[in-house]
C-alpha cells in the first residue's frame, strides 16, 4: 500500500463527500473520472470524506463499473495526486486492500489538521447526528471489527442483498418520519462544539447531511468557529477548495 501520513499542515487542498457512486449513475462517475483525469499539476491533495460509494461490500467487490473507477484513482494517484480517503456510512468497509490497488491512505474517522492555516477537523458527519440513537447503535455495531468479519466472510452475493436491505431500510425510516411530521435528523450542535473543542479548532468539516452551508458556531470561551458541510452529489457534482489563505470555494463539476 502507498503509506501517506496524515500531514499536520496542508496549506491547499481539494475535499469532496457523499457522490455515491453506483452502477445507476453513470452520470456521476463520469463527473467523478473526468475531475481525476484534470486533477494532476492542479490538485496536491484530495480528501474524500465518505459515501464516495452508495454502498460498499467488500475490497473483493469485481462489478465491472468499478474497474474505470479503480483505474482513474490509481493513475491519479501515480501523478502525484495525494488522494486521503475517510469512511462514511455507505462505505465503512472499504479496506487496505483497495487503498493498496488505488494508491489511496486510509484515514481516521476524525482528522486535525491545519488546512489554508485554519486549523480545521474533517469527518464525514455522521457521528455528529447523536440525536438519531437508532442510527447511533447501528453505527456502533457496523464499525465493529468482529461484526465486519462476519459480513465479509458472507459470499460477495449474499453481501449485496444486505446492502439492498439497509439501503431500503434507512429509505423506509426517512419516509416514515416525513410521513410523522419529524425533520430528518441533522448534526447535534452540541456534538459540535464538543468535536471542535476536543481538537482545537476553528473550522469543522463534513459531509453527511446532505445540507450544504456555512454555519456559525459558537466555541468554549465565546470564540466564534465555522462549519462547512460539503454537497452531495445527487444532481452534479461539487469539489470544496480550501487555498493557502484559509479561503474556501466550492466549484461545480461536470463531465
Amino acid at each position: 500500500m502507498v503509506i501517506h501520513t496524515p500531514q499536520a499542515t496542508v496549506p491547499h487542498a481539494f475535499l469532496m463527500s457523499d457522490l455515491h457512486l453506483d452502477a445507476g449513475r453513470p452520470d456521476l462517475t463520469g463527473i467523478f473520472l473526468h475531475f481525476l483525469q484534470e486533477a494532476p499539476g492542479r490538485v496536491g491533495e484530495l480528501y474524500l470524506l465518505g459515501d464516495i460509494f452508495e454502498a460498499w461490500v467488500g475490497d473483493d467487490d469485481d462489478a465491472p463499473w468499478l474497474a474505470p473507477v479503480i483505474d482513474a484513482l490509481r493513475r491519479a494517484s501515480d501523478a502525484g495526486v495525494r488522494i486521503h480517503f475517510q469512511h462514511g456510512n455507505r462505505d465503512f468497509l472499504l479496506g487496505e486492500a483497495f487503498a493498496a490497488r488505488t494508491g489511496m491512505a486510509l484515514l481516521p474517522e476524525v482528522l486535525s489538521l491545519e488546512l489554508g492555516g485554519v486549523a480545521t477537523v474533517l469527518c464525514h458527519g455522521d457521528a455528529l447526528c447523536t440525536d438519531d440513537v437508532d442510527y447511533q447503535a447501528f453505527r456502533n455495531r457496523s464499525r465493529d471489527p468482529a461484526w465486519q468479519a462476519q459480513v465479509l466472510a458472507m459470499p460477495l452475493e449474499a453481501r449485496r442483498g444486505l446492502a439492498r436491505q439497509l439501503r431500503q431500510e434507512s429509505k423506509d425510516g426517512q419516509q416514515q418520519r416525513l410521513a410523522e411530521g419529524q425533520p430528518l435528523t441533522d448534526v447535534n450542535e452540541t456534538s459540535v462544539r464538543q468535536c471542535m473543542s476536543d481538537h482545537g479548532a476553528a473550522r469543522l468539516i463534513h459531509g453527511h447531511t446532505h445540507r450544504p452551508a456555512v454555519h456559525r458556531v459558537t466555541l468554549v470561551g465565546g470564540h466564534v468557529g465555522e462549519r462547512v458541510v460539503l454537497a452531495d452529489w445527487r444532481a452534479e457534482g461539487e469539489v470544496l477548495e480550501v487555498r493557502p489563505d484559509g479561503s474556501f470555494q466550492r466549484h461545480p463539476l461536470k463531465a
